[in-house]
């Protein structure tokens, strides 16, 4: 993706975020010189990959297969064995009308979905085999803001504004929207991007990134190249 693209990209999210009159944290707008003169107090930051992330999975084609989001907050994913410090995470993502997520699934991270705003949200469903295939075979019980239901294999559930899902580990799942971008919360168990989604396709989770102009804000995979202090 072109750096250009995702600064035009989050500018518009940025909008929309602000029209559903939710805030963000004061860190999603620190500019490049922000972050140059961050020390350690911002560590937490770094490490635990908040902030922006934007995403076409490799593929290129950012508004038919790709994914915004905002991380709020995250623990370490240590904080699991010990059950100290922070052992969650909340999230923002914003689909576009009938733009893809891959199938996946989570082996740690329990999560709720909910629509905060915006169109239906749509999620395509299937439980995983002991081999991690998609079973499509099996029928799935899942929890809709505390009520239990049983859907097909490969089943769809709808969620309007202010209602959510369960998923637990293991279920694989995709989303999309086809009457208007929507606005979904996450919160979860602790986020760990980097070592705990199971794609059925090999795909890139962050984007390679062409530098065409400065960045707006840092992306979490920025951290590495623009924050001085180190990240662990």
């Amino acid at each position: 993706m072109k750096r250009s693209e995702i600064n035009a990209l989050i500018r518009d999210v940025d909008a929309f975020i602000a029209s559903h009159h939710f805030h963000l944290p004061p860190f999603a707008h620190w500019t490049l010189d922000d972050w140059k003169r961050k020390g350690p107090e911002a560590a937490e930051i770094a490490n635990h990959n908040l902030g922006w992330d934007i995403t076409d999975f490799g593929r290129g084609d950012f508004h038919n297969f790709g994914l915004a989001l905002f991380t709020i907050r995250n623990g370490n994913p240590l904080n699991l064995n010990t059950c100290t410090g922070k052992v969650y995470a909340e999230k923002l993502l914003i689909v576009e009308p009938n733009q893809q997520n891959p199938l996946h699934f989570h082996w740690q991270k329990t999560e709720d979905i909910i629509n905060r705003g915006g169109g239906t949200l749509r999620l395509e469903l299937f439980k995983s085999t002991a081999d991690e295939d998609v079973d499509r075979v099996s029928e799935i019980t899942v929890s809709t803001d505390g009520v239990e239901r049983t859907i097909p294999p490969g089943g769809i559930v709808n969620l309007s504004p202010g209602e959510s899902i369960t998923l637990p580990t293991g279920l694989y799942h995709k989303f999309w929207s086809e009457d208007a971008r929507v606005l979904i919360g996450e919160v979860s168990m602790v986020n760990d991007d980097h070592s705990d989604n199971k794609f059925t396709e090999p795909l890139g989770r962050f984007p390679t990134i062409e530098e065409d102009e400065a960045p707006l804000y840092l992306l979490c995979g920025d951290y590495a190249k623009y924050y001085r202090h180190p990240i662990r």
